[in-house]
C-alpha cells in the first residue's frame, strides 16, 4: 500500500478525469461500409475517470469524489448518474464546449471487442484553475486519468493535482487509458508524468507500448523502475502484479461471458482502488479488480448498476 493510507481507514478517494456520453451500437460482425449495418444503440454515462470513480463506489469506498468537466448540454443528467451511482460529482461546467462525446463500436462476437470514436469535448478542457488544495480535504488517494495528459490544459492540471498532492503525502494512481492517445502523446513525456506515481495500472497493450517489450511480466519489471508498483491489466488473462524488487504476482481472472467490453479495465481500477483504500494488500486489491472487470463485461456500458436497485442494463437518458 503506498504511503499515508492505513489499514482499516475510511477516507476518501479523489478521481480526477474524463466525463462523457457514450453513444454505445452493438453489431454482429463487420461493418458494411458505405451502407446500413443492424445494431442496437444506447445513449450511457462514461468517461474513463467517471466509471473509475463509480465502480469503486459500487465496490464498497464510502466516499468517492470526482473532479471533472461537462458542458452546459447534459451536466445536469450527468451529475444525477453520479449521484445515483454513489459519486459526490465536483464538476466543472464549460460554457463553451459541449460534453465530451464516444461512439463504442462494440461485436457482438464472443469477443465483444471495441472500438472508440472519441470526441473529448469539454471533459479534456479541464484547468489548473479548476483545481483547489481544498480538494484533497479528507483524502486517502488521489487517481489521476490517463486521458488527462492528451490536452495542454488538462494535463497542466494533472501536473498541478499531482504536486499537491505529493506535498501532503496522498498517494497517487493513473490508468495510460488509451494506447492510441499514448503514442500520440509520446513515451517519453508519459514516463515523465509518471516519476511522480505511487501506482501505474496499464493494459498489456499500454505497457508494451511504454518498453517495447512484449511479455508483460518484462515490461511490469521495466515500469518498474519508474513507478513502485505496477498492476497489468490482462483481460482474460488476469492481472499482473508487480513491486519494484519483488517477483510478479499473477492473478487469475474471473471467468465471464463477454456482452461489451467498454469500460471493463475502469471496473478493475475503480474495485482496486477501493480494496487497497478498505485494508487489502496489492494482490488481494487485483483479484477484487478482475472479479469487478468480469462483472463488467457482462453488463452493456462501463458504468456499475445505480446503488439501491438493479438499473435496467443499456438504458441511457431519454432524449
Amino acid at each position: 500500500m503506498g504511503a499515508g493510507v492505513t489499514r482499516g481507514r475510511k477516507e476518501a478517494l479523489l478521481v480526477v478525469g474524463d466525463v462523457v456520453t457514450d453513444v454505445v451500437a452493438r453489431h454482429r460482425g463487420p461493418l458494411a461500409t458505405g451502407t446500413d449495418t443492424a445494431a442496437v444503440i444506447r445513449m450511457l454515462p462514461g468517461g474513463a475517470g467517471a466509471n473509475v470513480a463509480c465502480w469503486a463506489a459500487h465496490s464498497g469506498c464510502p466516499d468517492v469524489r470526482l473532479l471533472g468537466r461537462v458542458g452546459t448540454d447534459a451536466a445536469e443528467w450527468h451529475e444525477r448518474e453520479l449521484v445515483a451511482a454513489g459519486v459526490r460529482p465536483l464538476l466543472v461546467t464549460d460554457p463553451r464546449a459541449a460534453t465530451g462525446t464516444v461512439v463504442c463500436l462494440v461485436d457482438a462476437g464472443a469477443a465483444a471487442e471495441r472500438t472508440f470514436l472519441t470526441d473529448s469535448g469539454a471533459s479534456l478542457r479541464l484547468e489548473p484553475a479548476d483545481w483547489s488544495d481544498a480538494l484533497l480535504d479528507g483524502v486517502a488517494w488521489l487517481h489521476l486519468s490517463g486521458y488527462l495528459l492528451f490536452k495542454e490544459s488538462s494535463r497542466a492540471l494533472a501536473g498541478t493535482a499531482l504536486k499537491a498532492a505529493r506535498a501532503r503525502g496522498v498517494p497517487v494512481s493513473m490508468d495510460p487509458a488509451s494506447a492510441g492517445f499514448l503514442a500520440e502523446l509520446g513515451v517519453e513525456q508519459f514516463l515523465a508524468f509518471a516519476e511522480g506515481l505511487d501506482v501505474l495500472l496499464p493494459s498489456r497493450d499500454e505497457a508494451r507500448l511504454l518498453t517495447g517489450l512484449a511479455e508483460p511480466a518484462d515490461a511490469a519489471a521495466e515500469l518498474g523502475r519508474v513507478v513502485p508498483l505496477v498492476v497489468t491489466k490482462a483481460g482474460t488473462d488476469g492481472a499482473l502484479v508487480t513491486r519494484a524488487g519483488d517477483a510478479p504476482v499473477r492473478i487469475p481472472a474471473v471467468p465471464a461471458t463477454a456482452r461489451d467490453t467498454t469500460g471493463a479495465g475502469d471496473a478493475f481500477t475503480g474495485a482496486f482502488l477501493a480494496a487497497l483504500l478498505a485494508g487489502a494488500d496489492a494482490a488481494e486489491a487485483a483479484a477484487r479488480g478482475c472479479a469487478a472487470g468480469a462483472r463488467a463485461v457482462g453488463r452493456v456500458g462501463g458504468r456499475p448498476p445505480h446503488r439501491g436497485g438493479a438499473a435496467e442494463e443499456g438504458v441511457g437518458r431519454g432524449v
